[in-house]
């Protein structure tokens, strides 16, 4: 796990101008995404909880959408390059470098939990346990929005990502972890690819209730 994570830090400490300037506008020209955001965004507050972690928040232009969306929220990557990105690009929030399998956040304390592609290079056998960790952060009635690559496959595909390999999975599967780790899924959203990589694009929306 360790070799892994490292590569995927190493990874985008090394692309984050270039990142950033290819994804800081990117939901203005994908509706669908942008969309379930807002969606989401509208549903966490109707918790009566807008405290909202943005993980794998790369440069930060989701959490200030999501603020923007009237959501308390904050950001966290596994990149400190990203992170002090996101802190020059919007320094009235908060960023801060951290793990998605270790949230430095305390149980049941948020509303929701944004993961916008970031579970992408996170091996499949690993998986569980990454969404058992944002199960344990949600409080009861905490939302959880996660996209990700889609594939028809009946197993998930790992393919070479432009930074560091990633995986697609299929939309059913990636439920049932989702269940297993105690979140139910309750809205889906698959659409035709905005990449030539081919791969469906994906989000789940699934809710804490107990």
């Amino acid at each position: 796990m360790v070799d892994h994570q490292e590569r995927t830090r190493a990874a985008y400490d090394g692309v984050v101008e270039l990142y950033a300037s290819l994804f800081a506008d990117r939901l203005e020209t994908q509706p669908f995404a942008r969309a379930m955001v807002t969606t989401f965004a509208e549903l966490v507050r109707g918790t009566g909880n807008p405290r909202v972690a943005d993980v794998g928040c790369g440069p930060g232009h989701l959490t200030a959408m999501l603020r923007e969306l009237g959501l308390d929220a904050f950001g966290l990557d596994l990149s400190p390059a990203m992170v002090e990105h996101a802190r020059r690009a919007h320094p009235a929030l908060r960023f801060t470098e951290a793990r998605m399998e270790a949230l430095p956040v305390e149980d049941r304390a948020l509303g929701g939990v944004l993961a916008h592609y970031s579970m992408i290079h996170t091996p499949p056998g690993e998986l569980p346990a990454l969404l058992a960790e944002q199960a344990r952060v949600l409080a009861t009635g905490g939302l959880l929005l996660v996209s990700f690559f889609a594939t028809d496959a009946p197993e998930p595909v790992r393919f070479d990502h432009r930074v560091t390999p990633a995986h697609s999975w299929p939309v059913d599967r990636f439920a049932e972890v989702l269940a297993r780790a105690g979140l139910v899924p309750f809205a889906r959203l698959v659409h035709d690819p905005a990449s030539e990589r081919g791969f469906l694009d994906a989000h789940l929306l699934a809710r804490r209730e107990r």
